[in-house]
């Protein structure tokens, strides 16, 4: 249900549940959890990739498990807690850049995936669904709190509430997306930022995910407190000291993530 592939330094993980629309059940949500751990803590990768296979980017949870467990007096099955919570932690935390290409629908669950990723690359034909609340549910993995940063607390609620999907244009006007590019160019465009992002100063982009997510939530002296012990750190690592001299000698840096 996953495939998973490192070439120059990217881990590219695919969603592969082409035929349902690459919903999540609980097999596939553990095998995208195990992943994304796999990328992270692999020191020869250096940004991630996530997408999803066929017209699709992430439909959300699998309705047909998720109607069983409700038959069965399961409820969630505490998915939220065990599958979700941990996944969008790990991308929004994790110490390497995270770059999406939306191919297609991003949905409920799918659509918090995509806005956990440090960056969206979206197909022109893409379109994200918050449809929490039109099945009478509150929103889950997180999208209560990255959709805010990306669109503002008023838009969020306003996307929240009315679940109206919104199409590609409309979410790169909004923020919620980097780029929209034709259909056929999604992946290729994606991949080319990851390969880029890859080949940047790898400890200065995890530095910064730290930082902006600190300051998001803390008062401007402690981020700047924040912001002074992630300089100190930063200051300290071979790339940095490689790229100061790359700068004074008028040449390109060259990173090698340390």
């Amino acid at each position: 249900m996953i495939r998973y592939d490192v070439t120059d330094a990217v881990a590219a993980i695919t969603l592969d549940r082409p035929d349902a629309m690459n919903s999540l059940t609980t097999e596939l949500k553990a095998a995208l959890l195990d992943a994304l751990r796999r990328a992270a803590g692999d020191p020869q990768v250096r940004s991630v990739l996530l997408t999803g296979s066929g017209r699709a980017f992430c439909a959300g949870q699998d309705l047909r498990e998720h109607a069983a467990n409700l038959e069965a007096g399961r409820g969630l099955a505490d998915t939220v807690r065990l599958h979700y919570n941990p996944i969008v932690e790990l991308v929004t935390t994790m110490p390497k850049p995270v770059v999406a290409a939306v191919n297609g629908v991003a949905a409920g669950a799918g659509a918090s995936l995509a806005f956990a990723c440090d960056l969206r690359i979206a197909s022109e034909k893409a379109k994200f669904a918050l449809a929490f609340a039109g099945i009478g549910l509150a929103p889950d993995s997180g999208a209560s709190w990255t959709l805010q940063r990306l669109v503002g607390p008023g838009r969020a609620a306003e996307l929240l509430l009315l679940g109206e999907p919104l199409d590609a244009a409309r979410a790169l006007e909004l923020g919620v997306v980097t780029r929209v590019v034709p259909a056929d160019d999604v992946l290729k465009t994606a991949r080319e930022l990851a390969v880029r992002l890859a080949q940047g100063p790898t400890l200065a982009y995890a530095a910064t995910k730290r930082a902006l997510a600190y300051a998001a939530t803390h008062a401007l002296p402690d981020a700047l407190a924040l912001e002074a012990e992630l300089q100190d750190e930063c200051a300290a690592t071979a790339d940095h000291l490689a790229a100061t001299r790359a700068f004074l000698s008028k040449e390109r840096p060259v990173f090698g993530g340390r």
